[in-house]
């Protein structure tokens, strides 16, 4: 059935428009009939035909004419497995993509406006989108990847902080392709320059370099773009899955959603995502914040629910404490270096020290919830961080070899006792300016001593302290050797035996560093022993900046790569060795011991270290 059309003023040589909405089958897969006055749907589908022949035939007696120019190749994204993206990113000319700028800014707009209007329930996302989408995605191979990241929770603190300075310098140093489309999804009705000035004052440039960094971040900024998705996620979701259509058009299509979410709005958004906006030309990856649940019985309807809905290899747990360098470290000096190999067992080693405290100046919000320090951090990252200190070597590097290897080493630890656990919480004092007063027993310490039964690590403690609000803020491993058998030496080193230990220290906070702690004989007349620290300071060693964890962690998730994410039988068994220690608390028949809030915390984890047979250590 013939329809009318609009004027078109296309140049000289431009391929007539056809009259017939249903010869554009490309058009009819964006704009469902159902959804569009069939007016504007004609109007738009046919200006947009019209315009893409032109634009093929321009292209094409460019590309004829310059066969001897060269085109630019974009770094290719790092492969970890045949999903991922195959082929390099090509640059396109700048004289191609000049042609059809004056044409796109003249003609487009009144179709652009159409397609926003009459777009499903698309208040609240600037009607700019398809001019912009347009004027990134004019040629390309259609056999390149496109890449789509949707932050759900897009204004909120997370976001602004870390998620998008990440995905920008992942984007400034090469390893997002160009066809990228970066969605910020809210319940807020701003508009995409809007969420751009908001995002824009937390990106920084690399500082190892920094050409063209304003080029970069105005190119970040024109892929990135707001979604209001209101109070019906079902409908958000919908939204969001047409606007990523725009950018993947006909090529293979990636997805990736970062659901940075309170934990009562985790399963909505999931299962809304799920059935709304998941892609069917590519693969489609979730990424999780911790807590993961709050006891066992939570954490496994978690799990059970988000399950029904997605794949396994799919769900990717994030913990940012676990994509520091110290962790992704702790397999290459195990497995690459065999002057350790020997000595990592029972056999040398009489204790492993994991200690994360956090000083003062910390906030502590994310405490309250989720059984306070022990949902937020040991349940994750301690356990992880002892997982992978301690387990067997994997077959490979592959994600779930080391995820196999991990799992194996969890269920050979014991589940806590409460004689071998400490717990604390501070106390504010009134020279304290700001408003720490808990009004539960949520414990902001954690003291601890584990034990792994199997033949590598059997009568080993693996001694865990993390706490808020002490004196200093430090982030270490401590793996402290044994004496030296019938020593000759023990009549020069006096009675604190101790203090001559040997241990290996892998510390990030306060500065990145791998010390080694050795006795040695003082220079001058006379025996006289000391344990200096043979230091390896990264700082001094490599000039190079350090990118953020997140960063890390969410070019692994594009990779595929999920050896430092939590499967479902990993979370399982970690809250296995929690759950005694979670009754106690709920039961009241364990209480937190008051510390002073930037002091050394509970009293108590002295005397655990000295009834587990280790030295204490000040930080």
């Amino acid at each position: 059935m013939p329809f009318s059309i609009s004027t078109f003023s296309a140049p000289p040589g431009a391929i007539p428009l056809c009259s017939n909405v249903r010869r554009f089958p490309h058009c009819s897969y964006h704009i469902a009939p159902n959804r569009l006055r069939s007016r504007r749907a004609s109007n738009f589908c046919q200006i947009f035909h019209g315009l893409r022949l032109w634009i093929s035939e321009s292209l094409s007696l460019l590309q004829h004419d310059g066969k001897s120019g060269q085109t630019q190749k974009f770094k290719t994204i790092k492969n970890h497995k045949g999903d991922e993206f195959e082929k390099p990113f090509e640059e396109t000319s700048s004289q191609a993509q000049q042609v059809p700028e004056a044409v796109l800014k003249s003609n487009l707009s009144s179709a652009s406006e159409n397609l926003q209007s009459d777009a499903p329930d698309s208040s609240g996302s600037s009607g700019s989108l398809p001019q912009s989408l347009m004027s990134n995605r004019i040629i390309g191979d259609k056999e390149v990847p496109s890449l789509c990241i949707a932050v759900i929770g897009a204004t909120g603190e997370l976001a602004t902080r870390k998620i998008f300075p990440a995905l920008f310098a992942l984007y400034y140093s090469g390893f997002l392709p160009e066809n990228v489309g970066i969605f910020g999804y809210s319940r807020k009705n701003i508009t995409d320059e809007e969420l751009r000035s908001i995002i824009s004052a937390t990106l920084t440039c690399r500082i190892d370099h920094q050409q063209n960094c304003s080029d970069k971040m105005d190119a970040f900024l024109s892929r990135t773009f707001h979604v209001n998705g209101g109070y019906d996620n079902n409908k958000g979701m919908s939204k969001l899955n047409f606007l990523m259509e725009q950018i993947e058009r006909y090529s293979e299509a990636n997805r990736i959603f970062y659901l940075s979410v309170p934990q009562n709005a985790l399963l909505d958004v999931a299962l809304s995502l799920s059935s709304k906006a998941q892609t069917k030309k590519g693969w489609n990856r979730v990424i999780i914040e911790k807590p993961f649940g709050f006891d066992m019985k939570s954490s496994h309807f978690l799990t059970k629910s988000l399950l029904s809905q997605f794949e396994e290899n799919q769900i990717y747990r994030i913990d940012h404490l676990l994509g520091k360098n110290l962790i992704e470290n702790l397999t290459v000096l195990r497995f690459a270096n065999l002057v350790f190999q020997p000595l990592w067992s029972r056999t040398f080693i009489s204790s492993v020290q994991v200690i994360l405290s956090e000083e003062l100046g910390v906030q502590t919000k994310r405490f309250l919830d989720g059984g306070g320090i022990i949902g937020d951090i040991v349940h994750s990252h301690i356990l992880q961080t002892i997982a992978l200190l301690a387990m067997e070597p994997p077959i490979s590097l592959d994600g779930e070899a080391i995820r196999n290897e991990k799992v194996k080493l969890l269920r050979s630890i014991r589940p806590l006792e409460p004689s071998d656990v400490v717990l604390g919480q501070y106390k504010s004092s009134a020279k304290d300016k700001v408003d720490l007063f808990l009004d539960d027993l949520t414990p902001t310490y954690f003291a601890g001593a584990l034990y792994i039964d199997n033949a590598r690590w059997d009568g080993v403690p693996f001694l865990i302290k993390s706490g808020l609000g002490l004196i200093k803020h430090c982030v270490e491993i401590r793996i402290q050797f044994r004496q030296v058998p019938g020593n000759i030496y023990r009549e020069h080193i006096g009675y604190n035996s101790a203090s001559t230990t040997n241990e290996i220290i892998l510390r990030d906070v306060p500065e990145e560093a791998i010390l080694v702690r050795v006795n040695n004989k003082v220079p001058g007349l006379g025996l006289r022993l000391d344990s200096p620290e043979l230091n390896l300071l990264y700082k001094d060693k490599y000039n190079v900046d350090v990118p953020d964890s997140y960063e890390h962690l969410l070019l692994d998730v594009i990779d595929g790569d999920s050896h430092l994410f939590m499967r479902s039988d990993e979370l399982a068994v970690a809250w296995n060795i929690l759950t005694p220690i979670l009754n106690e608390i709920k039961e009241n028949n364990i209480k937190p011991e008051l510390y002073e809030f930037g002091g050394r915390g509970p009293i108590g984890a002295y005397y655990l270290w000295a009834k587990h047979g280790v030295r204490w250590v000040e930080e």
